[in-house]
């Protein structure tokens, strides 16, 4: 079902019950899976692929070239999972050369009005954009996050599984899975409980999972030493390992942590 008034170039790669609404434009590159909806006014255009059952709201742009001066030309990408929402305004670009040429959204995720995935960022499943969050280049966002509206993240920052981040916060550091941050320059202020509990976390799950937080961030000795005795203390832990795992990972942006934290609390990743 395409519109009379609808621009689909030759090459485009068109599911079956694909509807394509008035004055949408797409790209001789693109491809659209079964049932993908584009509602009115959308641009898609580059090496750019919407999942099955994707919905896209009027005036949303996808697939343009990365807002980066590194940009060399390429036919970089951009993938948008099944079962995605977005709004109305939604921009996403494709990625860079030097950033491995994809920027990739996962499964069932919502993005509000005005909301912005910057070039080689990697979005996980069921993650919830408000409206006007906007990520910077190569940020990862894990699996069920839920970014508050007019949240901001810097360029190379590592958002954990199931993060909640406050409205009007802006993240400089990664963040923990599991981890609630908030401020203009945002600060680690404990978990999202919230988001845990509709998962399913249990009540001995959550005081085990607060027990290893208050540890690592406000127990005793330095952050290097806290993250090897909880390394060891809560090795059959699976949401602990799963910070811990995070924070061995490492990145190129500092951790996330609570406000005033002690000296000798910076962390590069080496711990045992």
């Amino acid at each position: 079902m395409i519109d009379p008034t609808a621009r689909v170039a030759d090459g485009a790669r068109i599911g079956e019950g694909v509807e394509i609404g008035p004055y949408c434009i797409v790209g001789p590159q693109v491809a659209l899976g079964h049932g993908v909806r584009l509602i009115a006014h959308v641009h898609v255009t580059g090496v750019t692929v919407l999942g099955e059952g994707t919905v896209v709201y009027p005036f949303a742009s996808l697939g343009t070239p990365p807002q980066s001066v590194h940009y060399r030309g390429g036919a970089t990408r951009l993938i948008v999972g099944t079962h995605c929402e977005l709004r109305e305004g939604v921009t996403m670009n494709t990625g860079t050369e030097d950033g491995g040429g994809l920027t990739s959204v996962g499964e069932r995720c919502l993005f509000m009005v005005g909301s912005h995935v910057g070039h080689d960022c990697r979005v996980g499943n069921a993650v919830t954009f408000a409206n006007n969050v906007v990520l910077g280049g190569h940020v990862s966002v894990g699996d069920n996050a839920f970014l508050g509206g007019h949240a901001a993240v810097h360029q190379y920052v590592r958002i954990g599984e199931s993060v909640m981040m406050a409205g009007l916060s802006g993240a400089a550091g990664d963040i923990i899975p599991f981890g609630y941050a908030l401020g203009q320059i945002a600060d680690l202020v404990g978990l999202n409980v919230v988001g845990l509990r509709r998962r399913g976390v249990t009540r001995a799950q959550m005081h085990r999972l607060r027990q290893g937080y208050r540890t690592l961030f406000f127990g005793e000795g330095i952050f290097a030493e806290r993250i090897a005795m909880i390394g060891s203390d809560f090795a059959d832990d699976p949401l602990m390992g799963k910070i811990i795992a995070f924070i061995r990972a490492g990145g190129k942006r500092p951790l996330m942590q609570p406000r005033g934290r002690r000296e000798g609390d910076e962390y590069g990743g080496d711990a045992a």
